[in-house]
């Protein structure tokens, strides 16, 4: 049996833990698989959580809920280098979270899934393998 490793980023994590529409695709596309991140996405969901106040989108007990739904997620945390993600985000011109993201499916020799229009297009000007989830 072939495990399969597939880079998760935050967007796709928030979707299935707040119950989007693209959470029954993004469950099925990754069912079998490990999950890979790199370290950043676990600060990256607590600024998301913080975003989510300042727009008053949730209160407190529903953030709680979320971290306990992505406590639930098996994930593997990658390291990263930084100099790394550092010479992708002055190549690509993204954020350094995002050249996180790219260095760990580059690193992990794994495809990416994410929501994230930007990084999907950043993604495959690297020539990565990029998983499409479908919205319901």
């Amino acid at each position: 049996m072939v495990v399969v490793e597939i880079v998760i980023d935050t967007s796709a994590i928030l979707a299935v833990i707040a119950e989007q529409p693209e959470k029954a695709d993004l469950v099925t596309l990754t069912r079998g698989a490990i999950l890979v991140a790199p370290a950043s996405v676990h600060w990256e969901i607590g600024n998301a959580m913080s975003a989510m106040f300042k727009r008053k989108a949730i209160g407190i007990k529903d953030a709680l809920q979320l971290l306990e739904a992505y406590a639930a997620i098996p994930i593997r945390m990658a390291e990263v280098g930084l100099k790394q993600a550092v010479e992708l985000s002055a190549k690509l011109n993204v954020y350094a979270y995002d050249a996180y993201i790219l260095a760990c499916a580059i690193n992990e020799r794994a495809p990416l899934l994410t929501l994230d229009g930007g990084l999907r297009e950043r993604a495959r000007e690297l020539k990565l393998d990029v998983l499409e989830a479908k919205s319901r």
